[in-house]
């Protein structure tokens, strides 16, 4: 059999995504699976051994525009898989596989496509499963037939090899990074939008409490749309981080974070990477909700103050900002120093 899987688009909910895809591998071990994606969720998923193939698609380059969809169809036609399961809730992700020809067509039924389906799965109504992203894909399998029952994890844990660890030592050494300095790893941007993000003034002060009371060195990840945060925090910060802001690529992401100690940031793709590869997570939630999308990991402190319009899961905030304005310094430090404790810093 062969089966193609459409992945979800958004770093943190591809990790979220993970005991799904473990879960097909597991109940169809010698079927041929590939998995369809955008390229940055490819990076991630390179090492983990869910699938055979990863195949891209690069809705900004080769398959942008209709000749370019017409491409990607074409591509998963001459595949012949037999069936396409859509982990991805658009409209997009069912025509893609309707186009392709895959006889067998499995989804939620929303976005008003169940007409493209095959197995138009009903959306799970609130309270009929647990609240965590997580079980949301699990359950889109349970109802397929796919899955016995749901299982919870309590790690989402990621591969990474040996020698991509060994590759990231050698490149922090290089930009700076002490082999024997606590090593906090900063996360400040969310690409989802500026709500999700605590002020860039707050983490530079406890940057520099880290660096004043553990001597850590900083390492500020994102983006290169994420710069002017980043801008914002080491101009407000005693001693300069390493900023390694749009200087490395989300495939790098997993092995660069697996050399630090600790991650500190907001609800992100980074964040999910950070737990995932086995850091303590200090996260800061304000418009999203942590029952539904906090890391799957034991090592992971939320940092939140709920007014009465939090969660809104809006992009930016119409008022305030108050479910962030109102997350201070010290709650931070606090969540961090409960950590640090806990950390044995070793010799690169």
């Amino acid at each position: 059999m062969k089966i193609l899987i459409r992945a979800t688009n958004w770093v943190g909910d591809a990790i979220m995504a993970l005991p799904a895809l473990r879960a097909v591998r597991t109940r169809f071990p010698d079927a041929e699976i590939s998995v369809l994606a955008r390229p940055y969720v490819a990076d991630i998923y390179r090492d983990q051994q869910v699938c055979d193939q990863l195949i891209e698609y690069d809705a900004q380059g080769i398959h942008a525009g209709i000749s370019g969809r017409e491409r990607l169809f074409a591509e998963l036609r001459a595949r012949k898989f037999d069936v396409a399961l859509l982990l991805q809730n658009a409209f997009d992700a069912a025509w893609l596989a309707w186009r392709a020809g895959i006889p067998q067509r499995i989804g939620y039924a929303r976005d008003g496509r169940s007409l493209l389906l095959t197995n138009a799965v009903a959306v799970p109504k609130p309270g009929e499963i647990p609240a965590h992203e997580t079980f949301y894909y699990l359950e889109l399998l349970r109802r397929a037939g796919w899955l016995d029952s749901l299982l919870g994890e309590t790690f989402i844990a990621m591969t990474v090899p040996e020698e991509k660890r060994k590759r990231a030592s050698e490149f922090l050494a290089k930009v700076g990074v002490r082999p024997k300095a606590l090593r906090v790893a900063i996360g400040a941007g969310a690409s989802y939008g500026s709500a999700k993000c605590w002020p860039p003034a707050r983490f530079a002060e406890v940057a520099n409490r880290l660096q004043l009371q553990s001597d850590a060195d900083v390492i500020l990840f994102g983006t290169a749309a994420e710069s002017a945060v980043s801008t914002a925090i080491a101009s407000e910060m005693r001693r300069p981080p390493i900023d390694l802001t749009g200087k490395t690529t989300i495939a790098d992401l997993p092995s660069l974070l697996s050399q630090c100690h600790l991650f500190i940031g907001n609800d992100s793709g980074a964040m999910h990477v950070a737990a995932a590869v086995g850091l303590p997570v200090v996260a800061v939630f304000g418009p999203t909700d942590p029952l539904g999308t906090s890391p799957v990991t034991p090592r992971c402190t939320v940092v939140q103050e709920k007014p009465y319009c939090s969660p809104c899961f809006l992009r930016r905030c119409p008022t305030d900002h108050r479910c962030m304005t109102k997350v201070t310094p010290e709650m931070m430090e606090a969540a961090v120093r409960t950590w640090l404790l806990k950390i044995e810093v070793q010799s690169a």
